[in-house]
């Protein structure tokens, strides 16, 4: 590795640790927006919605299918009804006067008894059935409600969260441009090579012989070389190649 293929004035390598602190907050920050708990919970709540619109969908076609059959069923007793009444009025009348005629007439009236019976009873099946199916057709829209309401509440909850830390990454962005401006041409561009390949981190301190990147010690050697380089040549890390800026701290 060429430590010495760029050479920038130590204040300037200074200022590139207070670059990283702004990128890193940076960073923070827009890790912070893309992991709000909201974010979770409202794509949970959407799916589940989803879900429960089909199935709503789907118990609301019982719902129409079982009226259309209640109303038949309505309509078939009341026109059996209406026959009976018309036979029953006949015979009060005494519209009919032939014995066998009114012998058939009551056979008929009989008939139209039982037919009634059956109506009625076929009828009420699927009144219970249209209730129960409205029931189970109330306790979706009500899960749907329930969904509405916890959904609008978390949207807000985030929205009120990404306007704040939009106004703090809009404030610490502002900080960048005039620090990075600091930088030598080619220093940046190389610290911003590595902040791309190295999670983030491009530049980081030597302190106390320890990579501020890596975390990882110099040795002894290593040691020895660092301390006999001039001031402006910059130095990388052996095990991470990132940026080594030396401070009093450094330990040299």
């Amino acid at each position: 590795m060429d430590n010495a293929a760029v050479k920038a004035d130590p204040a300037a390598q200074l200022t590139l640790l207070d670059l990283q602190g702004i990128d890193s907050h940076l960073d923070q920050l827009r890790h912070q927006r893309g992991t709000l708990p909201e974010l979770a919970e409202i794509a949970s709540l959407t799916a589940s919605r989803r879900a429960l619109d089909g199935e709503r969908v789907d118990k609301q076609m019982v719902v129409d299918d079982l009226t259309t059959a209640q109303k038949k069923a309505d309509f078939d007793v009341e026109q059996v009804k209406t026959r009976r009444k018309r036979d029953r009025d006949r015979i009060d009348q005494g519209l009919i006067t032939n014995p066998k005629d009114l012998e058939r007439l009551n056979h008929e009236l009989e008939s139209l008894e039982r037919r009634i019976s059956t109506l009625e009873d076929e009828e009420l099946e699927v009144m219970e059935q249209l209730e129960e199916a409205q029931a189970a057709l109330d306790q979706v829209a009500e899960k749907v409600s329930a969904h509405d309401e916890r959904l609008a509440e978390l949207v807000a909850s985030r929205d009120a969260k990404f306007a704040e830390l939009d106004r703090e990454l809009a404030a610490v962005a502002e900080q960048r441009d005039p620090t990075a401006a600091k930088v030598p041409a080619d220093l940046l561009a190389l610290y911003d090579k590595l902040r791309a390949s190295k999670d983030g981190v491009g530049a980081a301190e030597l302190r106390a012989r320890e990579c501020g990147g890596c975390r990882l010690g110099l040795d002894n050697a290593e040691v020895q070389r660092v301390r006999g380089l001039a001031d402006d040549e910059v130095v990388r890390c052996e095990e991470c190649s990132r940026i080594l800026v030396r401070t009093p701290e450094s330990g040299l």
